[in-house]
């Protein structure tokens, strides 16, 4: 389970909290669009989408409006790290095809009824990874099924999620896909495989409260 959850916690973010609402002042390379992975853009409805759902989810879990406040008001980058995951997740499949690796469903379901068993029924692991990772109900299958990929490329190339030969890999498979942020939500940093906050001026992040800070 330890590794398991290590694994998670590299490939997702492990957060509950409120996204920043961002807004630009300049021009953008790829109207509308966060990110542009392998040619393919992630809109910015389909991140906003992504966050909703971790919202509608974390109201569901925490019915208390005291509670929900501190939930939002925890940490504003939930918007930024679900776009590193949407493109992390791309990364890693990538990564995973470039070595001959696939994933069955049986594999996922084999993967979710032990994690269902360890957190005592289907309910509570769905809670422990909303809480934990930021992962939307919904989206749970599809993130063992990373894990999974994520293992299997990890052992393939004789290592383990933490070492340099895996994220070598994933470094590889960016240069591949030539990822590019939106500089609104950041850079992409092809050696660490991960997003980084891009120095823009012309940036500026609006908080849930109207309180502006630099980005």
């Amino acid at each position: 389970m330890h590794r398991r959850r290590r694994t998670a916690l590299l490939l997702s973010a492990a957060i509950a909290a409120a996204a920043p609402a961002l807004t630009a002042c300049g021009g953008e390379a790829h109207p509308g669009a966060a990110a542009v992975v392998g040619g393919e853009r992630i809109t910015v409805a389909q991140l906003e989408g992504r966050v909703d759902e971790v919202r509608r989810a974390q109201r569901a879990v925490v019915q208390d409006d005291t509670q929900y406040q501190q939930v939002l008001a925890s940490t504003g980058s939930l918007t930024r790290d679900t776009l590193h995951n949407m493109v992390l997740d791309q990364v890693l499949h990538r990564a995973a095809r470039d070595e001959g690796i696939s994933v069955t469903r049986k594999e996922v379901l084999r993967m979710r009824a032990g994690l269902e068993q360890q957190a005592g029924g289907a309910k509570g692991l769905q809670t422990a990874w909303l809480q934990k990772y930021g992962i939307a109900p919904g989206r749970l299958d599809d993130n063992l099924r990373l894990q999974l990929e994520a293992q299997k490329l990890a052992q393939k190339l004789g290592t383990d999620t933490t070492q340099p030969a895996f994220w070598k890999a994933l470094s590889r498979a960016s240069q591949e896909l030539h990822v590019d942020l939106n500089p609104r939500y950041g850079a992409w940093d092809v050696q660490k495989s991960g997003r980084v906050d891009a120095k823009t001026p012309w940036v500026r992040e609006v908080t849930a409260t109207g309180a502006q800070q630099p980005a």
